[in-house]
């Protein structure tokens, strides 16, 4: 019997081992190529793993300025590359987690946003910098880690797309809060397929109108900003989108479901992706503190 079990433990660490593996084989590191050593370090210290135990990648400041030119204002992306970040490739279905540290301009949902545009749906990602920056290179640093870990390319339009959601966004938020830009911007998404055959003024009046929702005024140069966004968006594969932000929402509403007060807490729920994440954050403080 004691042979049995020795066999059987045996296996079952071998069998971790390998899984080991295969998660540090889809994982990746990308270090902003103006960091010193400890400023390297540090950052390690955050992902929580010793350097060499991941491939690690460069990005420069030239490789962000490929996706930011144009999009947000040049102080925001600077003159070095700063933002770091650590990415494990998830199986299908396992969705996004995203956590940030020193990032003060860009939330985790809006990154989540903008990696679902891009074609990355499923994903353990960390974002972290030396000190406080806005965080609007690290997009680029995830394209590539992500394309060095399946080998293949994501499209361009939608890396382009995704990196204009996040600046859109962000820049909304400094105005109305993160968890309201989110919203609107998943909400135009959710109805691309009838955007698509608006004119102009009539997505205009239909950003007024889903921005009243939050009781939320939205100047001329925003809304200009957000049809932009959805002209772009409507390039992309519009029926995969949506499918993409449905099941986040489908996602979130079974993790709900799993834990007590399920109806009390679902009928005070809003249908967008921003407002189920912060209902399910709160809802678990509430058991865990």
């Amino acid at each position: 019997m004691k042979k049995v079990i020795s066999l059987i433990l045996c296996v079952l660490m071998l069998g971790s081992c390998f899984a080991y593996a295969d998660a540090i084989e889809g994982s990746r590191v990308v270090i902003g190529a103006d960091l010193d050593a400890d400023d390297i370090a540090y950052v390690y210290k955050q992902f929580g793993i010793e350097q060499g135990d991941v491939k690690e990648l460069t990005v420069t400041n030239a490789e962000e300025r490929e996706y930011l030119n144009g999009l947000v204002d040049n102080s925001l992306i600077g003159s070095k590359s700063i933002s770091c970040v650590y990415i494990e490739a998830l199986a299908e279905g396992k969705g996004l987690d995203v956590t940030v540290k020193n990032i003060t301009w860009c939330t985790p949902d809006m990154y989540m946003n903008a990696m679902v545009t891009a074609g990355i749906t499923d994903a353990n990602v960390k974002i972290a910098a030396p000190f406080e920056v806005s965080g609007t290179a690290a997009l680029t640093g995830i394209y590539k880690a992500y394309e060095d870990i399946t080998g293949k390319k994501l499209d361009n339009d939608a890396k382009l797309v995704g990196t204009q959601e996040l600046t859109v966004t962000a820049e909304l938020a400094d105005e109305i809060g993160s968890a309201d830009s989110t919203a609107i911007v998943n909400e135009l998404k959710l109805i691309l397929d009838k955007t698509k055959d608006m004119t102009d003024e009539e997505l205009r009046q239909q950003i007024i109108d889903i921005a009243k929702k939050y009781d939320v005024t939205l100047t001329d140069s925003q809304i200009d900003s957000l049809i932009s966004l959805c002209r772009s968006m409507e390039k992309l594969d519009i029926d995969q989108l949506k499918q993409k932000v449905e099941e986040v929402q489908q996602y979130l509403k079974d993790i709900v479901a799993k834990h007590g007060e399920v109806k009390q807490f679902l009928s005070t729920v809003a249908d967008t992706v921003t407002e189920f994440v912060n209902k399910v954050i709160d809802f678990f403080k509430g058991i865990f503190g």
